[in-house]
């Protein structure tokens, strides 16, 4: 029998000493329960994705010592370590898995399939190696294989041909929605073609615009669970492999719901992206709708509400009840709150321009000046006080220009970049009636029901609502999940009774806005084709549908 211990864990891309630090501690904990094989997640010694980090030779030479100085850490003969890291070999560079055992540099195996498709860009940064060999590991055959490999038969069967007695795979798989059943499916069809046991390693916690569920398992022979590792948190567990190959049963964790799952991507994006480029807290917008009242929800969940600080910067045209709904939501999330009209800087803004305006009339240009002023506010306050300015805008606003440069985009990071309007709604009423594993907010409601039900508005003129602007969210939405995701066409989306001069309108709407979204700020990514890598198109772009 062998113990093999799954170390799911939360790296920091290029925090070699840090990534050592995590690595050491698993590895005694893996001593600890008695493991002869601690596996870690893909590059887990250097974080996921490094992008052009790992063409800097300085860095590899770097990741080189790490890698020796973790080798000596099973220098007693005990609890071996199979680590992801960047491999030099003849000239080339490879994703691989390095095995540490009895002090040195016992085996490499090196990624065969390089992914090249959404937020993957491997084959700009890594050598394709050819298939590998089995790692012989204490009378047990190791078929390792690194994320993309478990995608496609011909690894798995490969090591099965050349004597695998076991299937072991390093990943950084990152979260979107429906993603854990598509690594499930796909594991179950290796064991089924193989006929043998998989263990699956994955990385957690949040990288730029990406972040990892963790969400590690193992997979019997017979392609059924005997291990499920937590969503959203670091863990280390054991399963042990009998001298069939086979893995006993051990712990499952309970798979998060849709909305719950969602949620936790938000807090978890959100607090690494802060914590690991060292902020000290957030600012944002605090308007009295549901979109802000949503992200400060999740800033205070991550953070905490001691770490979150808001301003509510009415206009002329803000009402009374948004004004209300603010302070209610700042009191019942417990975060800091303050008050800066922006009628001064109105004034001051349509004197300046009064020469240049004069004879024409008023029209948006007007409505942008009240955005950008509270954009300079908010900007102020985070330069002065060190805060990350969090934007608060949706999906759906992104994705049809429905959002002002320089105003409501400024910002470090964005909560809400790939969650579309309805699914805000459904968020909002979510969290109002449940509180998330690990959240630091409140347990209880987060914001009045009234801020969920009223109808959303700019409010940058009388009377206003996104509705005089835009198709009802929950039509937009439809359409939208079309275009972005699927790249349905215009006649298909007709087909499914959508309104043809509206789907055009929408249509023109996401193309006329790839320029701002060029010069948004970063966000989780969610969906399946989150803005950014996922969806690259041109700003300037003839073609119509």
């Amino acid at each position: 029998m062998i113990r093999l211990a799954l170390a799911q864990l939360d790296p920091t891309v290029g925090d070699l000493d840090g990534n050592l630090a995590r690595l050491t501690k698993a590895l005694g904990q893996a001593r600890d329960l008695g493991a002869d094989l601690l596996v870690s997640g893909e590059l887990g010694l250097i974080g996921y994705p490094p992008e052009d980090l790992v063409k800097k030779p300085a860095f590899l030479d770097a990741v080189q010592n790490r890698l020796e100085r973790l080798a000596r850490e099973t220098s007693d003969g005990g609890t071996a370590l199979l680590v992801g890291a960047p491999w030099r070999e003849d000239g080339r560079l490879y994703n691989a898995a390095v095995l540490l055992d009895q002090g040195r540099i016992a085996a490499v195996v090196r990624k065969v399939h390089l992914p090249n498709y959404g937020v993957f860009d491997e084959m700009r940064v890594f050598d394709a190696a050819p298939l590998q060999a089995p790692v012989d590991f204490r009378g047990l055959k190791l078929g390792v294989m690194i994320c993309e490999d478990m995608w496609y038969p011909d690894v798995a069967a490969h090591l099965k041909d050349l004597g695998a007695g076991m299937l072991l795979v390093l990943n950084g798989s990152p979260f979107e929605t429906d993603k854990p059943g598509l690594r499930l499916g796909h594991a179950k069809a290796r064991v089924k073609e193989s006929g043998l046991a998989l263990v699956y390693v994955n990385q957690v916690g949040g990288q730029d615009e990406l972040v990892f569920d963790g969400a590690s398992f193992a997979l019997g022979r017979d392609g059924r669970p005997r291990l499920q590792a937590p969503f959203w948190q670091e863990s280390v567990l054991a399963c042990d492999i009998g001298g069939d190959g086979d893995i006993a049963p051990g712990q499952l964790a309970d798979e998060p719901d849709e909305m719950s799952a969602i949620y936790q991507a938000m807090m978890v994006g959100l607090r690494d992206y802060v914590q690991k480029n060292r902020f000290p807290g957030v600012i944002l917008g605090l308007s009295g709708g549901i979109d802000s009242a949503l992200t400060a929800a999740v800033a205070a969940d991550a953070l905490g509400p001691d770490k979150v600080h808001t301003v509510m910067m009415p206009s002329p045209y803000t009402s009374k009840e948004s004004l209300d709904d603010a302070k209610a939501c700042a009191e019942m999330l417990g975060i800091g709150y303050d008050i800066l009209g922006i009628e001064p800087a109105m004034q001051a803004y349509e004197s300046m321009l009064a020469p240049v305006f004069a004879g024409r009339e008023r029209d948006i240009t007007e409505e942008n000046i009240q955005a950008r002023a509270r954009g300079l506010l908010l900007m102020a306050i985070s330069n002065k006080l060190g805060l990350m300015l969090l934007t608060t805008g949706n999906k759906s606003e992104m994705s049809v220009g429905y959002a002002t440069l320089y105003g409501d985009m400024c910002g470090g990071y964005s909560v809400l970049k790939d969650v579309y309007k309805m699914t805000v709604f459904a968020l909002s009423r979510w969290r109002n009636t449940h509180v998330p594993p690990g959240a630091l907010g409140p347990h209880g409601p987060v914001m009045p029901e009234r801020v969920i039900a009223k109808p959303p508005s700019a409010e940058l003129r009388p009377n206003q609502t996104d509705q005089d602007s835009l198709p009802p969210y929950e039509v937009l939405d439809g359409i939208l999940e079309g275009l972005v995701e699927h790249e349905t066409t215009v006649d298909s989306l007709v087909q499914r009774g959508f309104d043809e001069a509206t789907v055009k309108r929408v249509a023109r709407m996401l193309d006329l806005a790839e320029y701002k979204r060029r010069q948004a700020p970063p966000g989780v990514k969610i969906t399946r084709r989150a803005f950014g890598r996922d969806r690259r198109y041109p700003i300037t772009n003839a073609f119509r549908p």
